[in-house]
């Protein structure tokens, strides 16, 4: 982008301004092509598969089934890896719907023009006004088709008006009759059945349960009348649906981050749901209504920890000399005066109660100090300082796995996993590999994962799983490698054995291809003496990730646009591999890997 550069001052980032060319550019290219007439292909001419499109060549595109038309555009098909050659929501209508509602139009224009003009509204309204109005921003976090559907609706009529074009045609050659049946025996084969036959492997949902056996995996994880905190939707509403309909776990207090940072949702929080009692909130109402204590600047004019209660209280005040005017116009604002709280801990009783089990004894910390990590605090932050300066640790507190690690804001120092949730528990944890936070408790975690979960029917091979699913289960055969990984190292090569076993059960490799998160599965297995098993579980990962790079380097670079992730995925999957056949010496895993490593290095990066 060239725009309007505006100087932002000394030391200030300038302001870069789109001119009107290129903001047309990008409404005409990304709002209109990519995120409308992309999805308008995707329901009349073909789907290339389930996963999200970033404008890569081989994610989320329209395809026609047409070779050299899909090839003009994405290059060669038959390079691309192979999960995505069977990828369930590969669809192919070769034009056909396309081409019917286009004949229907042009009936419909020709024999009835305002009928055609009132569909041609409805189209446009729920399409291109649609686009106008929601005016998207790039990089969406889901793919948003849903919102044009209205537009589908109306050019499916005109793919049934389609129907009077080709009957016409043919009545001159066949007859009244005649015409009527050729005419509904191929549209019918031309449109529903070839579009039933096509989507129905990605869009039969039934028996699969694994948003309700997930959401409950969650509570399962927690101890009981424990307070769980959740994040965004995939998360939250599964979790509320098993405890409101399945009655799963009602003992649990969900509390929902992203949603606790509005005053109304924390007067949620002081009532009473389900089993479980109100979260123990010092500030009263008024402290937490819109409008107050929505930013709290944290200001470490106190160089020492501070009991938590001291710092909520403080927040608490209304007077302005309790407050700090950041702009120096009156404009005043409670703040935080420091950035390291302590939090009282009773050792006996988190010792009776098991909130430390005595396995921890030697690694207990009374006090416990929390440094907050960020600069600023929320409504929310302030909410959660309340409820744990306020808990004296009578109610265990957890985080949900899939909560952003930006939420944690210094709690993840006292982080200890027991399944799909972290406990805060006041110990001194050991330091967490790289990506990983606090560490496991490899009893408790075993006996839910192993004993408690379910997995929804995610193995069955005729139950559909979708890019989320499946995104969701990669996650979940990391955890088990890591679980694998604390078993090993507390001595219980068994039932280390037995985790990875059940990490690679749950989702069998031809649903899903063992790839860069199986990699602590096979370490697991190798270390616990399997390693025949161990090597070939290697192999089968280095076979697929070599896929996606062999296709990257059949590129050229400029080709490459979007495909950093599965690219970078799959070349840190051969690095960690070679590391680890180095550090275990496997030597036929490292004759195998390190020219293919050379090779690919050279051709992606040196070359940059």
């Amino acid at each position: 982008m060239v725009g309007r550069k505006f100087s932002g001052g000394e030391g200030k980032e300038a302001l870069v301004c789109p001119t009107f060319g290129e903001n047309l550019r990008y409404f005409f290219r990304y709002q209109i092509g990519f995120m409308y007439m992309r999805y308008f292909m995707w329901n009349f001419a073909g789907r290339q598969n389930d996963i999200q499109g970033n404008g890569n060549p081989i994610h989320g595109n329209w395809i026609s089934g047409i070779k050299f038309i899909d090839e003009a555009r994405l290059g060669n098909l038959d390079k691309i890896p192979k999960d995505l050659k069977t990828n369930p929501g590969n669809n192919k209508y070769y034009f056909l719907p396309l081409l019917i509602g286009l004949a229907g139009m042009y009936w419909q224009y020709k024999r009835n023009n305002s009928g055609f003009w009132l569909v041609m509204v409805f189209f446009i309204m729920t399409g291109l006004a649609i686009i106008f109005y929601l005016n998207q921003y790039p990089d969406q976090p889901r793919e948003r088709d849903y919102a044009y559907v209205g537009s589908f609706y109306a050019f499916a009529i005109w793919i049934g008006i389609g129907f009077m074009f080709v009957y016409e045609k043919l009545q001159k050659l066949l007859g009244n009759k005649g015409s009527l049946a050729v005419t509904f025996v191929i549209l019918i084969l031309a449109v529903p059945v070839l579009m039933g036959a096509q989507n129905w492997d990605d869009h039969n949902r039934s028996h699969r349960y694994t948003a309700r056996d997930i959401g409950a995996n969650y509570l399962k994880s927690c101890a009981p009348n424990s307070i769980l905190f959740t994040y965004g939707d995939n998360d939250s509403f599964p979790v509320w649906y098993n405890q409101d309909v399945e009655g799963v776990r009602t003992d649990v207090r969900v509390a929902n981050l992203s949603y606790i940072q509005a005053g109304w949702y924390i007067e949620m929080m002081r009532q009473k749901a389900y089993s479980s009692d109100p979260l123990p909130f010092t500030l009263g109402p008024g402290k937490y209504i819109e409008g107050q204590r929505e930013q709290l600047p944290v200001d470490n004019r106190v160089d020492k920890p501070i009991n938590l209660k001291e710092i909520v209280q403080f927040a608490g005040f209304d007077d302005n000399k309790y407050k700090v005017d950041l702009s120096g116009r009156g404009d005043y604002m409670n703040y935080l005066p420091a950035n390291k709280y302590i939090i009282d801990v009773d050792s006996a009783k988190v010792l009776s109660n098991g909130t430390v089990k005595n396995y921890y004894k030697n690694r207990l910390v009374s006090p416990m100090i929390w440094e907050y990590s960020d600069g600023d605090a929320y409504k929310g932050d302030l909410a959660i300082m309340d409820l744990l300066s306020t808990n004296k640790w009578e109610r265990p507190v957890y985080f949900s796995t899939t909560v952003p690690s930006t939420q944690y804001k210094g709690l993840e120092k006292y982080f200890i996993q027991e399944g799909l949730a972290y406990r805060v528990v006041p110990v001194k944890t050991d330091k967490p590999e790289q990506g990983e936070f606090g560490m496991i408790d490899p009893l408790v975690m075993y006996d839910n994962m192993m004993n408690k979960f379910k997995w929804g029917n995610a193995g069955a091979p005729s139950v559909y799983l979708d890019e989320n699913n499946k995104r969701m289960f990669s996650n979940f055969r990391r955890i088990f490698g890591t679980l694998g990984e604390a078993l090993l190292v507390s001595g219980d090569t068994l039932k280390a054995v037995e985790v990875a076993h059940r990490g690679l059960e749950i989702v069998p490799s031809n649903k899903m291809s063992y790839d860069f998160f199986t990699i602590g599965i096979a370490e697991v297995l190798i270390k616990a003496g399997k390693t025949e098993e161990g090597e070939k579980l290697l192999n089968d990962i280095i076979k697929y990730s070599k896929e996606y790079l062999d296709y990257a380097i059949s590129l050229k670079p400029g080709e490459r646009f979007g495909l950093d992730y599965p690219t970078g995925i799959n070349m840190q999957g051969l690095l960690d591999i070679y590391n680890m056949a180095v550090r275990l010496k496997l030597d036929a895993i490292i004759k195998t890997i390190e020219p293919e490593i050379n090779n690919y290095y050279g051709k992606l990066y040196s070359a940059k």
